[in-house]
């Protein structure tokens, strides 16, 4: 553990501090300055953020999700259309939400009924399923439509919709920054408070910058402020088909690959699942497993154009559940390791956090719907005894 940094004073109107400008750093700061909090982000390098690499599906039935991730995802859903449409209020540009639905595809009855979410979903038999999802391979002879979930185009809209909607509302931008450490001191109960960060500028200046409320939105970086929590990156690599106009209508949500096409016919189909650190680039190997899952999923798909290919990296706990809510350090909160449910997470996310922040260090007059939540996401549920604050030395 780092030791306290003395001699620095928190100012009594202070900005927050948004540590990380991907997608969940720009929903966070959007939220709080439209709410009237005074906002200062910090971002290294935006095209590292794992929003612009996201298919966009707002899925949480079709995924399977189940228990608390369930309840926070359904959530969120329900909050996707108002917060889309402050966003656009804000930029005035579109962020690409379609409520379209997803179809998810079972060789078998067995499979279909043994599924997760199958109460929630909408039985289609193989007619059906053809009806949903034209040219479906022959080998899915089910499925089940969630009508209910939708998407957003993440790479190509939202998330220049939310910078600018940002940058418009007020929030100080720094860029090229690396948060190198987060400062503390202890009080007399042994209680440890933020009070500042240590960071580098692209030039290789350091300088300390003293603050007392901080969200850490740093994704698949998070690990490397705060060991304690245990989010690691995971390799995804995707690419993208130009389809006819209207060929497909709704994401479909295979074993092997999925499928998310936008209004202009442009598909997305995702996404390999890597434990390779951040090891950049693409790969044959991932590019040809891609391509293999399209085939088996959509066989004409195969013959589509194809556009772009690229990869990104997502912020995965050991559980595959977001940290959220109060960190380990007073003054610190957690608004990370969303994993694959990033675009899905972030409306809900990002009215957690604004909740938190107005409670106050004590928790005061925190909204019942969110406790229940902050519990189940806690920063320390890998722990028992539950783990202390650790820092990396700078």
């Amino acid at each position: 553990m780092s030791s306290p940094v003395a001699n620095i004073s928190v100012p009594r109107q202070q900005p927050v501090l948004v540590l990380g400008g991907g997608l969940m750093g720009l929903a966070v700061a959007h939220g709080l300055v439209r709410h009237g909090w005074s906002v200062h982000l910090l971002r290294r390098d935006r095209r590292e953020a794992a929003g612009f690499a996201a298919a966009g599906m707002a899925a949480p039935h079709a995924e399977g999700l189940s228990g608390p991730l369930l309840a926070l995802a359904q959530r969120s859903l329900s909050m996707i259309p108002p917060w889309v449409d402050t966003i656009e209020e804000d930029s005035g540009l579109p962020c690409g939400w379609l409520p379209c639905g997803t179809v998810a595809p079972f060789a078998s009855q067995a499979q279909r009924q043994a599924f997760p979410t199958a109460a929630l979903g909408r039985p289609l038999d193989r007619p059906a399923l053809e009806a949903e999802a034209p040219g479906i391979s022959p080998a899915f002879t089910c499925g089940l439509l969630f009508p209910q979930d939708g998407q957003l185009d993440s790479r190509r809209k939202l998330m220049t919709a939310l910078e600018r909607a940002c940058r418009r509302r007020g929030v100080c931008f720094e860029e090229g920054v690396t948060v190198e450490r987060l400062c503390w001191e202890e009080d007399g109960g042994g209680q440890q408070h933020l009070v500042g960060i240590a960071l580098r500028t692209g030039d290789g200046e350091r300088r300390r910058l003293p603050c007392g409320q901080a969200v850490l939105c740093c994704g698949a970086w998070s690990q490397q402020l705060l060991t304690c929590v245990p989010v690691t990156p995971v390799k995804g690599q995707m690419f993208s088909v130009q389809a006819p106009r209207q060929a497909l209508r709704r994401v479909i949500f295979g074993p092997g690959a999925y499928l998310v096409p936008r209004q202009d016919g442009l598909v997305v189909v995702g996404a390999t699942t890597e434990q390779v650190g951040f090891t950049p680039g693409l790969t044959p190997m991932g590019q040809t497993r891609l391509e293999q899952g399209l085939r088996q999923l959509l066989p004409a798909a195969a013959q589509w154009p194809p556009m772009e290919r690229w990869y990104g990296f997502r912020p995965c706990t050991r559980d595959q559940q977001p940290v959220l809510g109060p960190g380990p350090l007073k003054g610190l909160v957690m608004a990370t390791g969303h994993h694959r449910n990033g675009i899905l997470l972030a409306a809900v996310t990002t009215e957690l956090t604004r909740v938190v922040l107005e409670a106050g260090p004590a928790g005061c007059h925190l909204a019942p719907w969110a406790a229940p939540f902050l519990h189940a996401f806690r920063w320390n549920r890998f722990s028992s005894p539950p783990a202390q604050a650790s820092m990396r030395q700078a």
